[in-house]
């Protein structure tokens, strides 16, 4: 359309209103936060992504304008909607080259996965080569073909700067520095008022913003190490919300991990513990619970509890085993059919 040309001072995007939205054109200066639910489909309607489905979840865009998104016809487009408008963007190729690599991360972020993954060791020139593979056939085809795509988005809200808390990919280390003790005491909160996936979230989200810091320093050196002490109580925390919800092996994983590294650590061995003989693993959870006590004498009233409820668990567990076995072989088996013979036939 030609007013969306004059409006971004861009050529290549016509835009059709399916639905007009509210009140007038809002202002966008840098640093306006805005979000939106967005498909992607290519010209022959195949349905790339789709926020409202993506990883079986629905889950708003969320822009910071002027931050440099990878996919900047996203950020012009939306500074021609009002508030509750839905609108379609037939974009030129020449707007649409990086979608796969942009896609990739929504993607990875959908499933809870590190956004850049699977990029972090490649060049831009890599990137969008068509032999770098993208994990994703049909990612991997447009990459490998390029081509105009179609975006309809829905614009849910426009945030001024100041009005809202950074998202953590947001921001820059000096606020993340800043906001993971807020996030740390978030979760602790939450925490006590029994809000336990909430508090699992809040600890992850601190610990992301450390790991990603923590990826740009030299393994050992003194701010990696810096950032990893920041990350071990937050790790600890994050296990003990697992425990609380089943997630017995993810514990093991990250305590298993946390002991690699610091040998001493007597929360580490403890919460391992617990895992382990919550997935029957008796003599690793009295391993690691004897090293509790060598650590820390003082933990005996809990570790002696710790132990009473998991061999009583292995006593009742033994017990149905033998009552189930016992019923195996005490069940009576069917009478046997009685055979008549005639005298004629001696």
């Amino acid at each position: 359309m030609e007013e969306v040309a004059r409006q971004l001072g861009v050529e290549g995007i016509q835009k059709r209103v399916l639905s007009a939205g509210k009140g007038d054109l809002p202002t966008f200066p840098d640093g306006t936060k805005v979000v939106f639910h967005y498909r992607t489909s290519l010209l022959d309607g195949k349905v790339l992504d789709d926020s409202r489905t993506m990883g079986g979840r629905c889950k708003a865009m969320e822009l910071i304008l002027g931050k440099k998104f990878k996919l900047p016809v996203w950020e012009h487009v939306v500074t021609t909607m009002r508030e509750g408008e839905i609108a379609e963007f037939t974009c030129d190729t020449k707007h649409t080259a990086l979608y796969p690599l942009v896609s990739q991360s929504l993607r990875n972020i959908s499933m809870g996965k590190d956004p850049l993954e699977g990029q972090r060791h490649c060049c831009g020139i890599a990137q969008i080569h068509p032999h770098h593979s993208l994990g994703h056939p049909d990612l991997e085809s447009l990459q490998a073909t390029p081509q105009p795509l179609v975006f309809t988005l829905e614009l849910l809200q426009v945030l001024p700067p100041g009005s809202f808390r950074l998202d953590t990919w947001a921001m820059s280390d000096e606020e993340k520095l800043e906001a993971v003790p807020l996030m740390h005491e978030e979760g602790n909160e939450l925490f006590k008022r029994g809000e336990i996936a909430a508090a699992a979230e809040k600890y992850h989200s601190a610990i992301a913003c450390l790991k990603n810091m923590q990826m740009k320093e030299r393994p050992g050196d003194e701010g990696w190490l810096r950032l990893d002490h920041m990350i071990t109580p937050l790790l600890l925390n994050y296990c003990q919300c697992q425990l609380m919800q089943g997630q017995y092996y993810e514990v093991l994983d990250h305590c298993s991990s946390l002991l690699f590294k610091y040998e001493d650590n007597v929360k580490a061995y403890f919460k391992r513990g617990k895992a382990h003989a919550a997935v029957w693993n008796e003599a690793e959870a009295r391993a690691d619970f004897a090293k509790v006590l060598e650590l820390e004498p003082s933990l005996a009233p809990s570790v002696a509890r710790e132990l009473r409820a998991m061999e009583e668990r292995i006593r009742k567990k033994q017990k149905e085993e033998k009552d189930r076995y016992k019923k195996l072989f005490t069940t009576a088996p069917p009478a046997a059919t009685a055979t008549s013979v005639s005298p004629a036939g001696r």
